[in-house]
């Protein structure tokens, strides 16, 4: 390993220490303040600043009674300190960012956060084949509505259902969506045609978390069906896409849901789609992450298992 201090040398910078007394006197204009920040004596901060001028054989502070004022040389070099100082901690951040990804015994420790409906039926029923691929990674599910902030919340990925517009953040779209009417087998039985809905029930969902109109919903798929005598706004309402597929499961009706919501009840047999009729959005699937943790080996092994168990659950889709 190498040497701190050979490498400062190596680049030709002064000691460290004594880049830091400059720092802190340069910001205060106060050998004294200095010295009180960083633990150590006025005299000692002088005897750095001291060092660090005939290191670079210039004066950075100009000394008047019971005052100081900097340098041009001293002004220039506080600017590009204060900046290096800032990487310096952003590194040493990051670093300690590790720390919080270790579970109980040292083990790895991966935390996703994502909406509920997409939680209970599409990731955490297949969470068992993650764990099986990886089994040395603990994943935590946080399932929430609202959009967690990186940069003060302990969260590795975000499994996020929006435009794929998150500033500052490394997004990967994991599907397309589609809205489709699903419903339990035997009541697919019963709905030969579009004209047909007029006998079932219609579930909604109405998720006005956001304020927006994220889905189409049933007044506006059976215009687009050209259904006629069907009154849309009858029928229960939730305000989770999980919850109604549930009541649809249950036979309660027909609802209008995200297909990536309902992929594994269409592959189980649990849910059906009476008619070949599908409505585009403009949202998608996202795998969310800070840039700097893509690399990051518990969160790369997530993000390509994944996409590998999407892709093999209904290839072509996607």
């Amino acid at each position: 390993m190498k040497n701190i201090f050979t490498e400062l040398r190596r680049r030709n910078l002064p000691p460290l220490n004594a880049l830091r007394a400059f720092e802190a006197a340069a910001r205060h204009l106060s050998m004294t303040m200095a010295g009180e920040e960083l633990g150590v004596s006025a005299p000692a901060i002088s005897a750095h600043v001291r060092m660090l001028e005939r290191d670079l054989g210039v004066r950075l502070f100009r000394r008047h009674h019971r005052a100081l004022s900097l340098t041009d040389a001293g002004s220039a070099l506080l600017v590009r300190l204060e900046r290096g100082f800032d990487t310096l901690a952003e590194g040493v951040d990051v670093a300690r960012s590790f720390a919080s990804h270790r579970g109980p015994g040292g083990r790895k420790r991966l935390t996703v956060t994502l909406p509920p409906s997409l939680a209970t039926r599409w990731l955490v029923p297949r969470l068992d084949r993650f764990a099986a691929q990886h089994p040395a990674i603990d994943t935590r599910i946080d399932a929430t509505m609202r959009l967690v902030d990186f940069s003060t919340e302990d969260v590795d990925v975000a499994i996020r259902y929006g435009a794929g517009s998150y500033p500052g953040l490394l997004c990967q779209k994991l599907a397309n969506e589609k809205t489709i009417a699903v419903c339990a087998p035997e009541l697919a039985k019963r709905l030969q045609v579009p004209d047909d809905l007029a006998k079932a029930t219609l579930i909604h969902v109405r998720d006005e978390t956001d304020g927006r109109d994220r889905a189409p919903d049933w007044s506006a798929w059976l215009k687009n069906a050209e259904v006629t005598g069907c009154n849309a706004d009858l029928g229960p309402i939730f305000s989770m896409q999980g919850m109604a597929a549930q009541a649809a499961i249950d036979g309660q009706g027909i609802a209008l849901l995200g297909r990536t919501v309902v992929s594994l009840d269409l592959a189980a047999g649990r849910l059906v789609e009476p008619f070949s009729i599908t409505s585009p959005v403009a949202f998608a699937i996202w795998f969310v992450c800070r840039p700097e943790d893509s690399t990051r080996d518990t969160v790369a092994a997530f993000r390509e298992w994944l996409l590998a168990d999407i892709k093999g659950e209904q290839p072509g889709e996607h």
